[in-house]
């Protein structure tokens, strides 16, 4: 009975699995990204006002600065927001200014109202951008191409109210970058796939649009201010929905980041940032547990099927899986731009199930206010 009972749930969390691949995440897949350039764009040109909150980046904003203020886009302005630095940010977003009449500083020096995390940062940024359509991204990221603030404001049409983009993190050597890399097309897997299925739960501050008209309609981040981080994902958890959002897959608007240079600190960003789901809709948890669960179940059952005796089983559980993750896989890896990841995604894979147990404990006891 005991092995019966193992081997119908393996096969259940299995089509679980086979049901977010191929119904959901084959979304992303199959989306192609408008073939007509910005310039043959019939859309108006929106103004555009850039956010970044910096908090001791000074040597990231002499490295990164140019690629932004640079943009081939005549409608622009780049608000840098010193979050109470202590290094030269201040005196590295001066100098810029003296050349670049765009740039705009904001110095955050006392935060009064006892109100947490970056969200105070970027909510004075917001108040002082001169335009309606923000584009945020952060100090350590780099635009790919001069052409990423044309081709992110062009989704912004109709009843758009947000544009997911895509952020990856730089090619390095070893593991650790391979896994970091793993993760972060994991995540971008889910938010834009979700996104297409018309149920949009989150996105990524370091390359995202939205209005200013939508950020005043909800309250700003008053719905979730107590909780440090989220001032992406939490804020588009609570404002997105089938009819407002849409996603741009296309290089020319990746923006790129540096990744942390070791576990410890890897873990620690991930830690941070998991704790915000929990304040996610009920819905989107539910879904969301669902994939991560259904993910460790079926390696977890898989493996005491093997033990049991069962390898005929184990071994064509796995092989579905597995066969259909790498099909739906291969296409978004290519248009993600990480196709050197495709032949490591079965070790990576089982790499995500002890990534998700190491990480369980900050979801569930994990503090909301830490920044």
């Amino acid at each position: 009975m005991l092995a019966t009972l193992t081997i119908f749930f393996f096969f259940f969390f299995t089509a679980i699995q086979v049901f977010f691949w191929l119904v959901i995440f084959r979304k992303l897949a199959i989306h192609k990204s408008p073939s007509t350039t910005s310039m043959y764009s019939q859309h108006p040109l929106h103004p555009v006002s850039v956010i970044i909150c910096a908090k001791n980046e000074a040597e990231n904003l002499k490295k990164n600065l140019p690629y932004i203020l640079n943009q081939n886009y005549p409608f622009f302005e780049v608000i840098v927001v010193n979050d109470n630095s202590t290094d030269e940010t201040e005196k590295i977003i001066l100098d810029f200014k003296k050349k670049y009449k765009t740039l705009c500083l904001v110095s955050k020096s006392e935060n009064k109202d006892g109100k947490v995390g970056k969200k105070f940062a970027l909510s004075l940024g917001i108040e002082v951008a001169k335009h309606n359509v923000l584009l945020l991204t952060d100090a350590d990221c780099q635009p790919t191409s001069p052409d990423w603030i044309r081709l992110m404001q062009e989704k912004v049409v109709g009843g758009t109210e947000i544009v997911l983009g895509y952020s990856p993190y730089r090619f390095d050597e070893g593991f650790l970058n391979a896994f970091i890399r793993y993760e972060t097309v994991q995540t971008a897997i889910q938010y834009l796939s979700f996104a297409l299925w018309k149920n949009p739960y989150m996105g990524v501050g370091r390359n995202m649009m939205y209005r200013k008209s939508l950020y005043y309609k909800v309250g700003g981040f008053k719905s979730h201010e107590h909780v440090a981080s989220g001032d992406d994902d939490l804020f588009i958890n609570a404002t997105a929905h089938l009819n407002n959002t849409t996603i741009i897959i296309d290089s020319r608007t990746f923006v790129l980041s540096e990744p942390k240079k070791s576990w410890k600190k890897f873990f620690q960003q991930k830690s941070r940032h998991m704790t915000t789901s929990t304040s996610y809709r009920l819905n989107h948890k539910m879904l969301l547990g669902l994939l991560s669960g259904s993910h460790f179940m079926h390696f977890a059952l898989g493996t005491f099927t093997l033990f049991q005796g069962f390898l005929f089983f184990a071994v064509i559980g796995y092989l579905i899986r597995m066969s259909i993750m790498l099909l739906v896989s291969r296409r978004i890896l290519q248009q993600l731009e990480e196709k050197k990841l495709f032949m490591w995604i079965p070790m990576l894979d089982v790499c995500m199930v002890f990534y998700y147990i190491i990480l369980a404990p900050a979801v569930a006891w994990g503090s909301k206010n830490r920044w």
